[in-house]
C-alpha cells in the first residue's frame, strides 16, 4: 500500500519537476529572464491566486462545508503558530540577517506555488478547497508577522497593505460568494476557472528559472541551510500530519495539509529577504536546496500519511 501510494505520488512530483526543469532550461538560455520571472510573478499574485481561491469556493453552501472550513483555517493557524515556535526556539544565530532568514524559510513552505496543482492532482476539488484555505491562512500570515519578523519595522503591517494583497482579496471574495451561496454564471466562471489553471504551470516555471540562478554549490554545503531543510521537509509536516491525524480530523484535510506543510521552503523568502537586506544568497540556497529535496520527501511524507487511512 505505501509503496503503491508513493509511486502515484511521486509521479505526481515528477510532472511538476518537469514543469520545474523546462523553466530552469528557460532561464539557463536567457528566455526566461529576470523581468520575465517577475511579471510572470505578478500574474501569479493579482490574477491567478485571487481566482484559485474564487474557483475553489464555488460549492453549495452548508453548515457542514462552513464547520470543515472554520476547522481547516483554526488547523492551518495552529500549524504555522507552532511552526514559529520551533523556528525561533531552533535557530538563534548571532547574525540576525541568517536567523531571520533561516527562521522564516522553516516556518513558510510554498504552499501555494508547490502544494495546490498536487493537492488538485491527488484529491480533486476537496483537496484544492481546503489546499485553498490553507494558502488564505498563510497570506494572512506572512503579510503580518512574516513582513513584520523579516523587516523588524512596524511600520510595514497596515491594514491597508493587508486589504489590498491580491491573496486576501481573492479568499474574502471567495468566501463571500459561498456564504451567500452565489454561483457565478458561466461567461464569469469559465475565465476564472482557466485563469486558475495557470496555477500549475507558471509558479513551476518561475521556480525553475530560480534554481537557474541558484549556486549549488554553495546551497549544499552551508550547514544552517542544511538544517533548515530538515525542519522544513520533515520535523514540521511529520509533526503536523500525526497530530492531525491522531485528532480524526477529515481525511481530505489532513493529507491537502500534509501536502502543503511538506512543501518546500517558500520563495517569498527569498524576496522578502532581498527588500529587507537580510542574507540573501542563504535565501536561495534554502529555497533551491528544499526544492530539490522535495522531489524525495514529499512523496514519502504524502505516502505515508496516506498509506494510514
Amino acid at each position: 500500500m505505501f509503496l503503491e501510494n508513493f509511486l502515484v505520488i511521486g509521479q505526481q512530483v515528477i510532472v511538476l519537476f518537469i514543469l520545474i526543469a523546462v523553466g530552469f532550461i528557460c532561464g539557463k538560455k536567457g528566455v526566461i529572464t529576470e523581468h520575465a520571472s517577475k511579471v510572470m510573478t505578478d500574474i501569479v499574485l493579482y490574477a491567478v491566486t485571487p481566482c484559485v481561491m474564487v474557483s475553489a469556493f464555488q460549492r453549495e453552501f452548508s453548515m457542514e462545508t462552513l464547520g470543515k472550513v472554520l476547522t481547516a483555517a483554526v488547523t492551518a493557524l495552529v500549524i504555522l503558530a507552532v511552526s514559529v515556535l520551533i523556528a525561533r526556539l531552533v535557530f538563534r544565530q548571532k547574525d540576525i540577517a541568517r536567523r531571520k532568514v533561516l527562521q522564516f524559510s522553516v516556518i513558510f513552505s510554498n504552499c501555494g506555488f508547490m502544494s495546490l496543482p498536487l493537492q488538485k492532482e491527488l484529491l480533486g476539488e476537496d483537496g484544492w478547497f481546503f489546499g485553498s484555505i490553507f494558502v488564505a491562512v498563510f497570506n494572512i500570515v506572512v503579510w503580518t508577522y512574516g513582513l513584520f519578523d523579516m523587516s523588524g519595522d512596524k511600520k510595514q503591517l497596515s491594514i491597508k497593505r493587508l486589504a489590498f494583497n491580491p491573496g486576501i482579496i481573492g479568499a474574502i471574495a471567495a468566501i463571500l460568494l459561498f456564504v451567500f451561496g452565489v454561483q457565478l454564471p458561466p461567461v464569469v466562471a469559465q475565465p476564472i476557472t482557466h485563469l486558475a489553471n495557470l496555477n500549475t504551470p507558471l509558479p513551476m516555471l518561475i521556480i525553475g528559472f530560480y534554481l537557474s540562478q541558484a549556486n549549488f554549490k554553495k546551497a549544499f554545503s552551508d550547514r544552517d541551510a542544511y538544517l533548515a531543510s530538515v525542519f522544513r521537509l520533515l520535523i514540521i509536516p511529520l509533526a503536523a500530519a500525526f497530530a492531525m491525524f491522531f485528532l480524526k480530523l477529515d481525511r481530505t484535510m489532513v493529507i491537502a495539509f500534509t501536502i502543503a506543510c511538506s512543501a518546500p521552503t517558500a520563495a517569498t523568502t527569498t524576496m522578502f529577504s532581498a527588500k529587507f537586506n537580510r542574507d540573501t544568497e542563504l535565501s536561495v540556497s534554502v529555497v533551491a536546496s528544499t526544492t530539490l529535496l522535495s522531489l524525495v520527501t514529499m512523496p514519502l511524507i504524502v505516502s505515508l500519511i496516506w498509506s494510514l487511512y
